[in-house]
C-alpha cells in the first residue's frame, strides 16, 4: 500500500507542488504541462500483460527507455522546452521510486 501511495503521489502531488512552489505566475498552465506527462503511460499498452505491479517500467516500455530518458532531459536543458522535460523527468523518477521499492 505504501508503494502505491508513494508512486502515484509522485505522479500527481510532486507536479502540483512544483507548480506551486516554483511557477507562481504561469501555476495552473505549469501544472497541466506537468501532469499531462502520465500520458508517457500509453506504451503500457502494448504490453503483455497491459499492467503488471511487479514489472519495472524504467527500460521495459520504449517511452521509459534508456534513449527516451536522454532526450527528457536534453528537452529539460533547453529552455524552450523545460517545463516538458522537467515534466518527462519527473514521471521518470516517480517510476524510478517505485522500482526501487519493488526490490
Amino acid at each position: 500500500m505504501l508503494r502505491f501511495i508513494l508512486h502515484y503521489g509522485f505522479h500527481f502531488i510532486v507536479p502540483i507542488a512544483v507548480g506551486l512552489f516554483f511557477y507562481r505566475k504561469n501555476t495552473v498552465l505549469v501544472v497541466t504541462i506537468l501532469l499531462s506527462a502520465i500520458i508517457i503511460d500509453m506504451d503500457h499498452l502494448w504490453a503483455d500483460p497491459v499492467f503488471d505491479p511487479n514489472r519495472c517500467s524504467i527500460n521495459f516500455h520504449p517511452l521509459h527507455s534508456y534513449l527516451a530518458i536522454g532526450v527528457y532531459f536534453v528537452l529539460f536543458l533547453l529552455r524552450k522546452t523545460r517545463i516538458i522535460g522537467l515534466a518527462l523527468l519527473l514521471h521518470i523518477l516517480a517510476d524510478t521510486i517505485d522500482c526501487y521499492l519493488m526490490s
